[in-house]
């Protein structure tokens, strides 16, 4: 059936009825021109009327799917991929547009090519989303025109679709496969060295790339006859809480992602390892008072339930208030644990009014506190000043990076082993300190 909002006619189309216009437009001044001219408006009428045939000749010359993940990873490529299958016995040539959810902002995704009689096509792409929650699709807009060229048809394909978006569990599982093949290395992770008292030997294994080659059994590989290596195990059973400040101080974005979901990813990776050496992951998220708080396990499902906690979480704008954590996790924290503490610090004030009560989470605790530096500062900082405004910029730049190494060093006068990073460095940042309070047993 004919559908007059699914005609659309081309460049090719218009360029052809200006050329008989003028044809027309030539017969006031020569007579042969306007008999010539009354000919190619029956012939460009007559083209589109065949083009037209061929294009709606078929009810359905069109389907299409839109294959992606089930859901999608926060911070992270996710492929999408459009299946395009046509019902034509001719090549077509197609042009499609897909309604991309509104969160990305982005209304030129245009795919264009041949489609093939009776075959299919797909049209490939990646979205990185920034924030979590659901997204929706709109349709998938296929325009379709024959050979001739005047015509277009519209096909509205694949009603719209939601997608939720996840903490990045793509990093997760990358973090996850290096771990269970012990070659966490290959990510950055820093190898460290053990001492002996905390480590006992669990088994002989063989050796894969990446194994340190100090723990070489020469016995077992001579009897063998390949590279074997024996394998130890840490101490086990030690509580790990990931503590994340979902205060106003977490909003700031960098590369898109907030410091919040930076910290909620490399909570998530974290919690991983933690269970993969033998330890139980918790969760504890706060700002004016304490909102989410999952107890130290290790059974099965735990990590998804970790995940659907982090899932939920937003920044409420408010003021952190470190004494309503500090109640919070003396009254259910019974057993010592290490407590990551994501949060971030711009002056050395703001530190300084909340280190009572990270002093006292560190008689009972050993506490991480984390925070980030501002790398949207490198630029000014490597820009050299040429006039009095630019050098007050400089100037105020060069301090602020100064006093967040000011407070780093406070917070170890403290007591604490806190971590000063590059948002796109804290998941490995946060590993590299959690191995190397595990190794050297200072939990």
């Amino acid at each position: 059936m004919l559908q007059l909002r699914s005609i659309f006619l081309t460049r090719r189309a218009f360029l052809a009825g200006w050329s008989v216009v003028l044809v027309l437009v030539c017969g006031w001044f020569w007579a042969p021109a306007l008999v010539i001219g009354k000919l190619a408006v029956l012939i460009w009428v007559a083209t589109i009327a065949a083009d037209l045939f061929l294009l709606f000749g078929r009810r359905t010359g069109l389907s299409a799917k839109r294959r992606t993940l089930e859901r999608w990873s926060n911070g992270d490529q996710n492929p999408v991929t459009i299946q395009l299958k046509s019902e034509y016995a001719m090549d077509m040539q197609v042009r499609v547009l897909d309604e991309l959810p509104v969160q990305f902002q982005k209304r030129d995704l245009v795919f264009s090519g041949t489609l093939p009689a009776w075959g299919h096509r797909d049209f490939d792409y990646a979205v990185r989303p920034v924030k979590r929650g659901v997204y929706r699709y709109g349709a998938v807009q296929a325009y379709v025109r024959s050979t001739i060229g005047l015509v277009e048809r519209r096909f509205s394909l694949e009603a719209a679709k939601e997608v939720a978006v996840y903490p990045s569990y793509l990093q997760l599982r990358k973090y996850e496969l290096l771990a269970i093949s012990d070659r966490l290395v290959l990510a950055g992770i820093k190898r460290v060295r053990r001492v002996a008292q905390h480590a006992e030997f669990e088994r002989i294994k063989e050796y894969i790339p990446g194994d340190d080659r100090r723990t070489v059994n020469w016995k077992a590989t001579a009897r063998r006859g390949r590279m074997m290596v024996n394998q130890y195990q840490d101490e086990r059973a030690q509580q790990v809480f990931a503590v994340i400040d979902t205060g106003r101080v977490m909003k700031m974005p960098f590369e898109g992602l907030s410091l919040l979901d930076y910290a909620i990813n490399a909570s998530l990776v974290i919690s991983s390892i933690a269970m993969h050496k033998e330890d139980k992951a918790g969760l504890i998220t706060f700002s004016d008072k304490v909102h989410d708080m999952v107890s130290a396990s290790r059974q099965r499902g735990h990590m998804q339930r970790i995940l659907q906690v982090l899932y939920g979480q937003g920044t409420d704008h408010r003021e952190t208030d470190m004494e309503a954590l500090y109640g919070a996790v003396r009254r259910t924290v019974h057993q010592r644990s290490l407590l990551l503490l994501f949060t971030n610090y711009e002056s050395v004030n703001a530190m300084q009014r909340q280190l009572p009560y990270l002093q006292r989470l560190g008689r009972q605790h050993l506490v991480v506190p984390i925070f980030f530096l501002n790398t949207e500062l490198d630029q000014d900082l490597k820009h050299r000043p040429v006039d009095t405004e630019e050098l007050y910029v400089h100037t105020l730049t060069e301090r602020s990076v100064f006093e967040k190494r000011l407070i780093a060093r406070e917070l170890e006068r403290a007591g604490m082993k806190p971590i000063l990073c590059r948002p796109q460095d804290l998941t490995v940042d946060v590993i590299n300190r959690y191995l190397e309070i595990k190794v050297r047993g200072v939990l």
